[in-house]
C-alpha cells in the first residue's frame, strides 16, 4: 500500500500539469466548443500507453450539429487474465463563465495549492485524478486482472443525452462490460455519493388575448395570469413542499425538502436584438412561459408531483375569469441511490478509512448527474460519484480544485482499483 501511495504523490507534477491542460481547453456548455479536442487530449495520452481507444460522436443526439458535435472518448486497457471492469466517469463540458471572476477563467493558474479555472472543481480535476490514479495502478499492478476504462463525456451539464446517455444506449455501460462504476463528481474527498434527487422540469404558460396596449380591456393581459400562478405558488405550492422531508441523506441540508425553482419567465414582446434602438410595440401580452425546476424525493411519486402543479392551476382557474392554461412536460429523471452494501460502495469506504483515517460520510447529491442514465438505460447499480473539490465552488466564479485533494482523492481511486482487481 506504501508503495503505491507513493507512485501517486510521485505523480503530483503530473496531475497538476494535466488539470491546467484539461482546463485551458474552454468546453463551454452551451453550445459545446471543443469537444474534439478535450476528447483527443484524453485520448491520445492513454493510446502511447496501450490502452485502446475510442472516439465516439453522438450523432444525432440532443445538441448535436455539425458545428458543435457532440464527441466523447472512451479508453480500455486489458488486464492479464479475467475480472472485473471498473469505469471512471467524468463529464468534459464546463458551464457558462459567468461574472464575478478576478483570474482568467481558462488560464488554469496555480496558487497557493489550488489551481483555479472553469470546470477545476467540475470536474475536469477529478477526471485527472482518475487518470493519474489508474496510471500508478497500472504501474505498480502491471499484472492486474480484469479492466480499467476512463472515459470523458459530453454533456453532462445539460442533460447528458449526448454524453454518458448516448454511450448507454450503445451498451458501453451494459453489467455484462462493466461492473463498478465511479463518476468524479467534486462532493469532497472524504464522502461517497450515493446517488441524486429526482427532477422535473416543465413549462406552464398562460394564455391572453392581444389587443392594442392603450386599451387593454380589450385584451387579456397573459402576465397577469401569470401572476396570479406566482401569487399562489407563494401562497401554497411552496410551504407545502418545504414541508415535504427525505430520509435520503442529501446535502446540503435544505436539499432534503422538495424544492422549486423558476428558472424562468416569458412574457410580451420578445427582446430585440441589442442593436435594436426603437421603443416596443404597444400591445397587451396574449402567452406568458413560466419555465419550473421541480426537483423531488425518492418517496416522492412523479404523478403526485405533477397533480400538485395540475391542481393548483385548476384552483386558479376557479377564481380567475377566463384563465387559460398549458402544462408542457420538458424532461424527468427518478431518483436513484445505490444501496450502502454495494460492492463499489464498500471498496471505496474501506478505502477512504485507509487514506483519510476516519469513515466516509454517505451523501445523496441535490442536482442530478450522470448516474441517472448509467442506472436508467445501462442497467447498473453498482455506481456512485466519488471525486476531488468542493461542492460549493461548482459554477462558481473562480472555481478551483486543491491539489492536495486531488491527491488524496487519487489514493483513494487507486486502492479502490487494487481491492477490485488484483
Amino acid at each position: 500500500m506504501n508503495a503505491l501511495m507513493q507512485r501517486i504523490e510521485n505523480r503530483r507534477d503530473d496531475l497538476i500539469t494535466l488539470t491546467q491542460d484539461l482546463i485551458r481547453i474552454p468546453t463551454l456548455n452551451p453550445p459545446g466548443r471543443h469537444y474534439h479536442d478535450v476528447c483527443s487530449l484524453v485520448g491520445e495520452r492513454m493510446s502511447k500507453q496501450g490502452w485502446k481507444v475510442e472516439m465516439v460522436r453522438a450523432e444525432g443526439a440532443l445538441g448535436d450539429s455539425d458545428r458543435y458535435p457532440r464527441w466523447n472518448v472512451v479508453c480500455r486497457l486489458e488486464g492479464r487474465a479475467a475480472g472485473d471492469c471498473v469505469h471512471f466517469n467524468s463529464h468534459h463540458d464546463v458551464v457558462a463563465v459567468g461574472e464575478g471572476w478576478t483570474r482568467d477563467p481558462f488560464g488554469a493558474e496555480l496558487d497557493g495549492g489550488k489551481i483555479y479555472g472553469r470546470g477545476a472543481c467540475d470536474m475536469k480535476g477529478g477526471m485527472a485524478t482518475s487518470i493519474i490514479a489508474a496510471e500508478a495502478f497500472v504501474a505498480h499492478h502491471p499484472e492486474f486482472s480484469g479492466a480499467i476504462e476512463i472515459s470523458a463525456t459530453a454533456d453532462e451539464e445539460s442533460g447528458g443525452y449526448g454524453g454518458v446517455a448516448y454511450l448507454a444506449e450503445r451498451g458501453f455501460f451494459d453489467p455484462a462490460r462493466v461492473q463498478h462504476v465511479i463518476i468524479p463528481e467534486p462532493l469532497n474527498k472524504d464522502r461517497i455519493c450515493l446517488g441524486h434527487r429526482g427532477v422535473w422540469w416543465a413549462e406552464i404558460e398562460t394564455k391572453g388575448h392581444i389587443a392594442h396596449g392603450s386599451m387593454p380591456f380589450l385584451g387579456d393581459c397573459a402576465v397577469r395570469h401569470m401572476g396570479a400562478v406566482l401569487d399562489e405558488m407563494e401562497a401554497t405550492l411552496f410551504p407545502l413542499l418545504a414541508g415535504k422531508r427525505t430520509d435520503m441523506p442529501v446535502v446540503p441540508d435544505g436539499a432534503k425538502s422538495s424544492t422549486l425553482n423558476i428558472n424562468s419567465i416569458h412574457g410580451g414582446e420578445p427582446v430585440q436584438d441589442a442593436d435594436y434602438t426603437g421603443l416596443p410595440s404597444a400591445c397587451v401580452p396574449d402567452r406568458c412561459i413560466l419555465t419550473i425546476d421541480r426537483r423531488f424525493l425518492i418517496e416522492e411519486d412523479i404523478a403526485e408531483v405533477k397533480a400538485e402543479v395540475a391542481r393548483m392551476m385548476d384552483k386558479i382557474r376557479t377564481t380567475r375569469p377566463d384563465f387559460r392554461y398549458e402544462i408542457r412536460d420538458l424532461f424527468e429523471v427518478m431518483p436513484t441511490m445505490t444501496p450502502e452494501d454495494a460492492p463499489i460502495v464498500r471498496t471505496v469506504q474501506d478505502a477512504v478509512q485507509l487514506v483519510m483515517g476516519k469513515p466516509a460520510e454517505f451523501v445523496v447529491s441535490p442536482g442530478t448527474y450522470d448516474q441517472k442514465h448509467i442506472d436508467r438505460i445501462g442497467r447498473l447499480k453498482n455506481c456512485i460519484a466519488y471525486g476531488p473539490g468542493v461542492l460549493d465552488l461548482a459554477h462558481q466564479p473562480d472555481e478551483w480544485i486543491g491539489v492536495d485533494d486531488m491527491v488524496d482523492s487519487g489514493k483513494v481511486m487507486a486502492l479502490t482499483l487494487t481491492k477490485l482487481l488484483t
